[in-house]
């Protein structure tokens, strides 16, 4: 969640190791030791084809439903199948749950259940001493741990000493629970990963019945495929409940929240960003139209609003990305709210089509879930480089306003604040968000419709203009003298017919213009459009008078925000203050800015933000870096921010 304030137990969000209760719970009835725990970090780890991130959204599915506060982060191949068994086939899951509010999925895991060695080789440097890692022991074989470069085993090596080792033959275990159902072996193995989730929903006292109602409505056409996963499902819980190898399982109980009450639910951030769409449209009384190309990790918002037929959505899934924005920005002139997803490859080429919408004046959202890069890079990574990229990225003079969500659930709240620009200013707007967020999940607070903007527009009706002669006619570009917003005129209204075109229209009438004069008025009223924006004043958290700020943007807002907590327990004064608004920038950054003695910009590129906030501000801001696919930990940044402190 997002809250800013934090309590003692709060203070380790993103650390590595579990947090144990002062009192020990009593005994499970099975005689078994059970632990009160205020946090845990698990890590699924397996084959690609394994159901790594399956078995991760159903125990996160569950511990949401228990009430815990909790963050994920899914990390898998690009490929559909990477090759079995290697280091680049390994797909993981990574759950950080908790009985108070966090803010990351945790810096390292305490639990890591390993598959095979190549999930296990993939790992181990992340897990700190006295971490417990359940392996699948079946699949310790000479050949899988040759593949991975293991020349003897580390089951029995003694490499494992450091951590608490708990050996569980999960294929035979599954085999053996599904030998009635009648199946070859392999498809039983199949269901091994359900034997995992068992044991460890076991483990950490997890409802189970939404599981098993999950997996019958999965597998409602193969009744027998779905029972036989139930079976290995339950089967995992009595192993764990039954064997001798593990003697205590742990309690987490809900979180304790200060947030207003309501009904929360899990959520990732494509799933929030698709339902602030549809939000969008509603509060404005408009169509949902997303031409779209499917392009990794943006292609869920696709899927998703192609379900909600019946709020008026409409999408269109196009043969390339300059089809899909062409067709969302010619739904956009009709009369719709016009939507194109994609990420960073995608925005290059929809980048003239970007230009012309600027040029129409026309709403226009435009979503980037960035990725890796350059080119096709690392489809399944998570980057925020494309920055630059949506401030200047198109020829000309043709900007266009930058908005970014800071969490899953935030971006929500973003989707609908661009469509609140959009359709207000008469402006394409980029929507940026990143793989991280995307694929991430924490909980959600349903809102209340009643508490939703009114963005409810008027389209013109009529003239709106009287010539000399007193003739009334109808200008297409006369702007409204608060936003300089031009009128949005539906196509087939009568008397309100114009032109639309890229070419320079004057200023005014919409005429074709080759004026030099009127370009330059154009041009720059393009720009103070942009900059006249309404948005919010940035808020700095700053208790302690402290002379250094760190500045962030998007997702780094969880581990920047962790960091601060774990330096304001040490007796560190930090400040902090996150931008969700990039173009314009709020109208009190630069007030704020010269605050501070230092402004540390930590950023998932190579110092974008902290070049505008140079550029405009004349601030000697300080890059942190980092380009690697990952997050970044909140230890690391606790470390680099101390030091800025510190110098």
């Amino acid at each position: 969640m997002t809250s800013q304030v934090s309590s003692p137990a709060e203070q380790a969000d993103g650390a590595g190791g579990a947090v144990v209760g002062g009192q020990r719970a009593p005994e499970s009835p099975g005689g078994k030791e059970v632990r009160r725990l205020d946090r845990v970090i698990i890590r699924f780890a397996g084959d690609s084809g394994d159901g790594m991130q399956l078995t991760g959204d159903r125990f996160t599915s569950e511990t949401a439903s228990f009430g815990n506060d909790l963050s994920t982060l899914p990390n898998f191949p690009a490929e559909i199948r990477a090759p079995a068994g290697t280091l680049p086939g390994v797909s993981s899951f990574q759950l950080h749950f908790a009985d108070h509010d966090i803010l990351t999925p945790g810096d390292a895991p305490n639990v890591l259940v390993a598959m095979n060695p190549a999930a296990l080789k993939a790992n181990i440097a992340d897990l700190p001493r006295g971490a417990e890692i359940i392996i699948n022991t079946d699949e310790f074989t000479k050949r899988p741990m040759a593949k991975v470069g293991y020349a003897t085993s580390p089951l029995e090596d003694g490499s494992l000493d450091a951590y608490n080792l708990h050996p569980v033959p999960l294929t035979t275990l599954t085999v053996e629970a599904l030998k009635d159902f009648g199946l070859s072996r392999k498809e039983a193995e199949r269901s091994k990963n359900m034997f995992a989730l068992g044991l460890l929903s076991w483990m950490y006292h997890r409802p189970t019945e939404g599981t098993e109602n999950f997996l019958r409505q999965k597998f409602a056409k193969k009744p027998e495929i779905a029972e036989a996963n139930v079976v290995a499902f339950r089967a995992g819980w009595n192993f764990g409940e039954t064997t001798e190898d593990f003697a205590v399982s742990y309690e987490v109980a809900p979180a304790t929240r200060a947030f207003p009450t309501g009904t929360y639910r899990n959520i990732s951030g494509n799933l929030a960003l698709a339902y602030g769409l549809v939000a969008a449209s509603q509060q404005a009384d408009l169509p949902l139209y997303l031409g779209s190309y499917p392009i990794t990790p943006a292609s869920d918002i696709l899927h998703e609003l192609s379900k909600h037929k019946n709020f008026g959505v409409r999408t269109f899934q196009a043969e390339d990305e300059i089809a899909g924005i062409g067709a969302a920005l010619g739904a956009a002139f009709g009369g719709a709210l016009g939507v194109t997803t994609t990420s960073g490859p995608g925005v290059a080429l929809k980048s003239e089509a970007i230009g012309l919408a600027v040029s129409l004046e026309l709403p226009l959202l435009i979503v980037d879930i960035q990725r890796g890069g350059p080119s096709t890079g690392l489809p399944t990574k998570t980057e925020q480089a494309d920055l630059l990229q949506a401030m200047y990225g198109r020829n000309g003079e043709a900007p266009v306003p930058i908005v970014a969500p800071r969490t899953p659930a935030d971006c929500f709240d973003a989707a609908l604040d661009a469509a609140r620009i959009a359709l207000t200013y008469r402006t394409p707007v980029f929507l940026l968000s990143d793989g991280y967020l995307a694929n991430g999940s924490e909980p959600w607070r349903i809102p209340e419709v009643a508490d939703l903007p009114d963005l409810k527009v008027k389209f013109a009706t009529g003239a709106n203009h009287t010539l000399a002669d007193g003739t009334e006619v109808f200008w297409p570009y006369k702007r409204d003298p608060e936003t300089l917003a031009r009128p949005w005129a539906i196509p087939g209204t009568p008397g309100l017919e114009h032109r639309i075109g890229g070419i320079e229209k004057q200023d005014g009438t919409g005429n074709i213009s080759y004026d030099p004069a009127n370009h330059d008025l154009m041009v720059r009223t393009r720009q103070a459009k942009v900059d006249g924006i309404q948005v919010p004043d940035v808020d700095v958290d700053d208790p302690d008078g402290a002379t250094t700020l760190v500045l962030g943007w998007g997702s780094t807002y969880g581990p920047i925000t962790a960091a601060v907590r774990r330096l304001r327990s040490a007796g560190l004064p930090v400040a902090q203050a996150h931008l969700r608004h990039i173009n314009p920038f709020p109208r009190n950054l630069g007030e704020v800015l010269e605050r501070y003695e230092k402004v540390v910009v930590p950023e998932m590129n190579l110092g974008q933000l902290a070049t505008l906030i140079r550029a405009k501000y004349l601030v000697d801001a300080q890059s942190y870096n980092q380009v690697n696919g990952m997050p970044f930990k909140a230890e690391q940044l606790a470390t680099v921010l101390k030091e800025a402190i510190d110098d």
